[in-house]
């Protein structure tokens, strides 16, 4: 099974951390989101990945090139002068799914177990099949509602307090059938929830929706990014950590100085060729880029320090997110 990696948005409401990376660049555990749902399609045996860009889109393809170093097989399809939506860029790759496959935003953090939700596909013998999962909170997302045989009967993207009518909502990973691309238009803008899935209700295709048990979070704003960084870290989601877990809870890179002076609570991550002051201390929930600095004396309580990064001494951090962007270092708190 090929699956289409929606990699093509700009992620404007984490900026500026967005403004030399595309959202699904963004680092988490030091390594790009896109990277931990690439990981997610190779543990249930999907290798054949076509990548959707547009904003920046040079990015990723430095990053991943052919795929072979991550296991797997890279495509990209570029959408050179507009983006195209999310189905719109889908159909631009039709003539590349000639079966059964797979689409996953690049923008989410997730461990559902995709291999149950493709076999509930073809059981029900389904066109589209919509992974769901269960939120406190609907408010932000697309709300779904399924009959008892799990058939989609109703959906509405991001409703109001007052029009919510179910818990579900929709996570932006489909399963579909080539031939319902046939029903959207060639090189213009469309989108899954607003036309495609309506349009596939209207005409009575059978459309399903398969509830996810597992972790998912939507790394659509800052609040958002720090806390899948720090579920990521507590462990709270299935992620591939980069680094050796020197002791419990404590994953350490290669080349990396530690001063012994230095305290450090678990659960931390430091990267590869970091240098680590005389007595810094570290609190759990720490995550240290590859390449960083620290100055003697720091006080770091639960930042997320990315890659390049070099703090002075006696500096004092306190949840927040230090990046390098475009040549200068960003300070983002919460």
């Amino acid at each position: 099974m090929r699956a289409v990696l929606m990699a093509g948005g700009s992620g404007t409401r984490l900026r500026p951390l967005t403004c030399d990376l595309p959202k699904p660049m963004v680092p988490i555990l030091n390594r790009p989101i896109a990277e931990h749902i690439v990981n997610l399609l190779k543990r249930h045996r999907i290798r054949e990945i076509i990548a959707t860009l547009h904003y920046l889109p040079d990015v990723m393809r430095d990053y991943f090139q052919d795929g072979s170093e991550f296991g797997v097989q890279m495509t990209y399809a570029v959408e050179e002068d507009q983006p195209l939506g999310t189905a719109g860029c889908v159909r631009n790759v039709a003539e590349l799914l000639d079966g059964t496959f797979l689409v996953i935003s690049g923008d989410s953090v997730t461990d559902f177990d995709l291999t149950a939700a493709i076999q509930f596909h073809q059981r029900k013998q389904s066109k589209a099949t919509l992974v769901l999962t269960r939120v406190t909170n609907p408010v932000e997302f697309g709300v779904v509602i399924t009959d008892e045989n799990y058939r989609i009967r109703r959906f509405l993207e991001k409703p109001s307090t007052s029009e919510v009518f179910s818990d579900t909502v929709n996570t932006g990973i489909y399963i579909l059938e080539p031939e319902v691309l046939d029903y959207l238009p060639v090189d213009q803008e469309a989108d899954f929830s607003k036309d495609l899935f309506p349009l596939l209700l209207e005409k009575d295709e059978p459309m399903y929706g398969y509830i996810a048990e597992g972790y998912w979070c939507d790394v659509g704003h800052l609040d958002a990014y720090r806390e899948a960084q720090y579920d990521g870290l507590m462990q709270r989601v299935n992620l591939t950590f980069p680094y050796t877990e020197r002791s419990p809870g404590l994953w350490v890179g290669e080349n990396t100085f530690i001063d012994p002076s230095v305290r450090i609570e678990t659960p931390a991550i430091i990267g590869n060729n970091c240098r680590i002051g005389q007595r810094v201390e570290i609190e759990a929930g720490t995550t240290i880029g590859d390449n960083v600095t620290i100055g003697a004396d720091a006080d770091l309580k639960r930042p997320i320090i990315w890659n390049g990064v070099m703090i002075g001494e006696e500096v004092h951090l306190r949840a927040c997110v230090i990046a390098r962007v475009r040549g200068s270092i960003a300070v983002l708190t919460f």
